[in-house]
């Protein structure tokens, strides 16, 4: 029963891979997009706001649809990396990590936000009253006490990123080997005659990985909770 078929072990990796490398590259963004919302004001931040949040509102699919317009080798994004720098992110693991990465995206930003406006801004006006800089604030204060909640949020978009499937299948279909994650592997199974068990299996192996990084999540928000009452 448990035992998995190179099928399932090329789709286990392959989601493991691009969930890893679509949290990497989306922190340090998610980041600087939850310092701006927790501590800045300007104009046109709401609307800027709203767009970072658009995935969380709106169907995968018409995600996934925007990405295969902006960043298919027709796009108008796309088709100029294609040709300057060879890039290309349709129909390959690029694009389904570009997909999981705007998944993941408004749910760290949201997480890492709630984590720094939970750090006393008094502290940040002492450290600064005594001449650091904004950026060595950051990096002595607001990091170090927020760091519990954005290891939590990080967690949390690489459980995101290991079930998105809505964007990714519209971006950069379902290909066996390059682009069939857990999901896409699991809903191809369910469609196939024979293949419920492969599909109970694939199912178990996601929520065991989604549970997991749940549990480690809570862990981390919880420390943090501790951490600032400490402060």
């Amino acid at each position: 029963m448990f035992g998995l078929s190179e099928f399932e072990l090329a789709a286990l990796g392959l989601s493991l891979k691009i969930a890893l490398i679509a949290t990497l590259l989306t922190l340090p963004l998610a980041l600087f997009l939850a310092w701006l919302f927790a501590r800045c004001q300007f104009k046109g931040r709401n609307l800027l706001l709203g767009i970072v949040h658009l995935p969380l509102v709106m169907p995968p699919v018409v995600i996934g649809l925007f990405l295969l317009t902006a960043f298919g080798k027709q796009g108008y994004i796309g088709s100029w990396l294609h040709d300057l720098f060879g890039i290309s992110f349709a129909f390959n693991w690029k694009g389904a990590a570009l997909a999981a990465a705007v998944m993941a995206l408004p749910l760290m930003v949201r997480s890492i936000q709630l984590a720094i406006e939970n750090v006393p801004t008094k502290l940040e006006k002492a450290a600064r009253s005594l001449g650091s800089s904004s950026l060595k604030t950051f990096f002595t204060i607001t990091l170090p006490l927020s760091i519990s909640g954005i290891v939590g949020a990080t967690i949390l978009g690489f459980a995101r990123s290991l079930g998105e499937f809505g964007a990714t299948i519209t971006f950069v279909s379902n290909i066996p080997g390059k682009t069939q994650t857990l999901p896409l592997a699991l809903y191809t199974m369910t469609q196939v005659p024979d293949g419920e068990a492969s599909a109970y299996r694939l199912a178990i192996i996601s929520a065991v990985l989604a549970l997991a990084a749940i549990t480690f999540s809570e862990i981390m928000a919880r420390k943090a909770r501790q951490q600032l009452g400490k402060s």
